[in-house]
C-alpha cells in the first residue's frame, strides 16, 4: 500500500512519516514545498520525497499520476500558520488545495483523509461534537470549513473515502516555537525567572503530537467511519494546569506571571472536543 503525505516537513507531518515508516506494508510518498532541512526528522531521509508547491499553477497535470498512483492521501500541507486571522486563508488558500484534491480524486484518487481545525466551530463552548454547526470567527477556520464543504459536495456521486480530521490542540518535539509550551521551555533554558503568561483559566484539548499522527494512520487506513472525526483527548485541561504539569515533568522552576496577557479573542474560554466517534474508530482499527 502506498500512502502520499502532504505537508509532510510540518510538525505534525513529520510524525505521521515516522509512524508510517514503523507501520508493515506501507511505501510513504512525501511531500511538501521545499526539501526537508538536514535538522529534520531521519524519517524524511528514509522515503521518497517530492518536492511540490500547491500553489504553483500545474495546468493540465494529472497529479495522481504524478505521485505514484497512491492508495491513500493524508493531507496535512496548509500555509500561512499561525497566523489564522490572515485573509489569505480565504482569499488564496483554501482555493489552491480545493484544486489540488480535487485534481487527485478526478484522476483516480479513493481514499482520502484531510486535517481540519477545532476553529471551525468557532466560539461556542462546553464538549464539541462533530454534529455542531461550524460557526468560524477566524479567517484559517473559515476556509477550512470552506474547503471540506466543497470537497464534499464534490465527492457527492463519487466512491471516495473522505475523512476530515479536526485537530484540536497538540505538543511535543518540532512543535511552533510561539507554540505555549515551545515558549516555556525556551525560557527555562534561557534560565529566566518568571514566564509571562494569561490567567491560564482558559479551558482545551490537547494531546501529544505523536498520538495525533497515529490517529491520523488509523484513519486513512480504515474506511468503515468518514465524515469529520474530532482528533481530541475529550477531557478538558486548564491552560495553567498543563503548563504547571509540563514545568514539573522538566524539573523547570520559573515563576508564572499569570494574567500579564489577555486571551484570545478568537477562542471561548471552555471547549473541548466530543471524542466517542474517534473511540469508535480506533477500537475497530486493526
Amino acid at each position: 500500500m502506498t500512502i502520499l503525505v502532504t505537508g509532510a516537513t510540518g510538525f505534525v507531518g513529520q510524525h505521521v512519516v515516522e509512524h508510517l515508516l514503523a507501520t508493515d506494508s506501507i511505501r510513504v510518498i512525501a511531500t511538501a514545498r521545499t526539501e526537508p532541512s538536514a535538522g529534520k526528522t531521519a524519517g524524511l531521509s528514509k522515503v521518497e520525497f517530492v518536492p511540490f508547491d500547491i500553489s504553483t499553477d500545474w495546468g493540465d497535470t494529472d497529479l495522481f499520476t504524478y505521485f505514484g498512483k497512491p492508495d491513500a492521501v493524508i493531507h496535512l500541507a496548509w500555509p500561512g500558520l499561525p497566523d489564522y486571522k490572515s485573509l489569505a486563508h480565504i482569499d488564496t488558500y483554501w482555493l489552491q488545495h480545493y484544486r489540488f484534491l480535487t485534481n487527485l480524486i478526478t484522476n483516480g484518487l479513493t481514499n482520502l483523509t484531510v486535517t481540519g481545525t477545532c476553529l471551525e466551530y468557532g466560539l461556542q463552548s462546553g464538549c464539541l461534537s462533530e454534529d455542531a454547526p461550524t460557526q468560524p470567527t477566524t479567517a484559517y477556520g473559515l476556509a477550512k470549513d470552506s474547503l471540506r464543504k466543497a470537497l464534499e459536495l464534490f465527492i457527492k456521486n463519487r466512491t471516495v473515502s473522505f475523512k476530515w480530521v479536526r485537530l484540536f490542540y497538540m505538543f511535543g518535539k518540532g512543535q511552533n516555537p510561539k507554540s505555549l509550551l515551545a515558549q516555556v521551555e525556551a525560557a527555562a533554558l534561557r534560565n529566566e525567572p518568571v514566564f509571562n503568561m494569561s490567567k491560564g483559566e482558559q479551558l482545551r484539548d490537547y494531546l501529544p503530537v505523536t498520538d495525533v499522527a497515529k490517529i491520523l494512520i488509523q484513519t486513512s487506513l480504515q474506511q468503515r467511519i468518514t465524515g469529520i472525526v474530532n482528533c481530541c483527548s475529550g477531557q478538558p485541561i486548564s491552560v495553567r494546569a498543563l503548563v504547571e504539569r509540563f514545568m514539573r515533568e522538566n524539573r523547570y522552576t520559573m515563576t508564572l506571571n499569570l494574567g500579564y496577557y489577555p486571551y484570545p479573542d478568537y477562542e471561548p474560554l471552555a471547549f473541548w472536543g466530543d471524542h466517542r466517534k474517534l473511540l469508535n474508530l480506533l477500537s475497530n482499527h486493526d
